[in-house]
């Protein structure tokens, strides 16, 4: 087996650490993996059912501590499945939006939220973090892989390509979460940056939602909102 980098954005492979992301990854990406490397202090029974796995997939196995321990900065760190960064259309009928998201640990999240709500298709609007960074991908718990994910270089772009309804979640939105009527396809749920949200002069992009909340805090942080407003949109 060739020498496998450390973990760059500019490289084409990326990795799930961890068994969970990496069962994941086979189940619904096998087409992309390349190799699955486990240490030699992994539980048995679970490594069995992942060896199997891979077996009826085609994916070369490799015991490897040594790339492990170089691949992964944590002790616990015992399987890392190796793939190759692909592409996707999105092909659902509503979609999440996020515009320049900064935290790894929240897009992750918001992906398996996301899922876990029925949804399909994911953008993300550039400049925002890398999602293949191995560190989204476990955070998603590999949800990743149940996604479509599709980057656009700015919101501007994104809004002239698309005709489906727009809802963007703002401090000073015109509607208040729960108040309207929410359709059941062909919408957008629209987030903003964790730190500046969307800017005021998209307000009038399509329909402005505001999440009401005291007067104690001065926003939500942004996976409690995308799981807010999922789930109002999936009553």
């Amino acid at each position: 087996m060739e020498k496998i980098e450390k973990y760059s954005k500019e490289n084409e492979l990326s990795f799930c650490l961890g068994a969970y992301p990496t069962f994941e990854l086979i189940k619904n990406k096998p087409e992309c993996a390349k190799c699955v490397l486990i240490h030699s202090k992994a539980d048995s029974q679970d490594i069995d059912k992942l060896i199997d796995l891979c077996k009826k997939n085609n994916i070369d196995v490799v015991y490897d501590d040594k790339t492990i321990a170089r691949l992964s900065s944590k002790e616990n760190c015992f399987v890392i499945g190796v793939f190759k960064k692909y592409a996707c259309k999105l092909n659902g009928n509503k979609q999440i939006v996020l515009v320049n998201p900064s935290d790894m640990g929240n897009l992750g999240t918001i992906m398996r939220t996301i899922v876990g709500f029925g949804y399909t298709d994911l953008v993300i609007i550039k400049p925002a973090v890398d999602y293949f960074n191995p560190k989204v991908v476990r955070a998603s718990m590999g949800a990743i892989f149940m996604l479509n994910v599709a980057a656009y270089e700015s919101f501007d772009d994104y809004l002239v390509s698309n005709n489906y309804a727009k809802f963007l979640f703002m401090l000073n939105g015109k509607s208040t979460l729960g108040s309207f009527a929410t359709p059941k396809n062909n919408y957008a749920l629209i987030f903003g940056n964790e730190a500046h949200g969307i800017d005021n002069k998209y307000l009038s992009a399509g329909n402005s939602v505001v999440i009401k909340h005291s007067n104690k805090i001065d926003s939500l942080n942004l996976p409690i909102s995308v799981g807010m407003a999922v789930y109002e949109f999936n009553k």
